[in-house]
């Protein structure tokens, strides 16, 4: 997964699996035409490349085939985000922060629950 970064559409599938799964073609290509437009041949041409990368696998599912994502959830959140850091920040979780901070005017809900975030993770540090 850290090699293989996801494309926008395939986070579109994903997400739709990690929802619920398995889901056959017609369930994924009728919630992504509602949510991005997709045509089923749009969906099914993504599936074939996604399970060829080994992101997805299609199983029997009564007549028919089901998809089920391969990567969970997690996983792929933390390859993105480090993908992330090193494409703009060069790895430095110091100097996003700072960014955000300054752009965003953290709220101190947001400021307390990024301190007890770090709490946690001196914590585990600490052992």
């Amino acid at each position: 997964m850290e090699d293989n970064k996801l494309t926008a559409s395939e986070w579109n599938i994903l997400n739709c699996l990690w929802e619920h799964s398995p889901k056959t073609v017609m369930q994924l290509s009728g919630e992504l035409e509602q949510t991005v437009g997709w045509a089923r041949s749009t969906t099914i041409t993504i599936l074939h490349r996604m399970e060829a990368k080994g992101l997805v696998r299609r199983q029997q599912a009564g007549r028919g085939k089901a998809y089920v994502p391969l990567v969970e959830r997690d996983q792929a959140a933390i390859a993105e985000t480090h993908s992330f850091l090193d494409r703009v920040y060069q790895g430095s979780v110091g100097m996003m922060m700072s960014a955000m901070s300054r752009q965003e005017g953290l709220s101190l809900d947001q400021i307390a629950q990024l301190r007890a975030i770090l709490d946690d993770a001196e914590k585990e540090a600490k052992g």
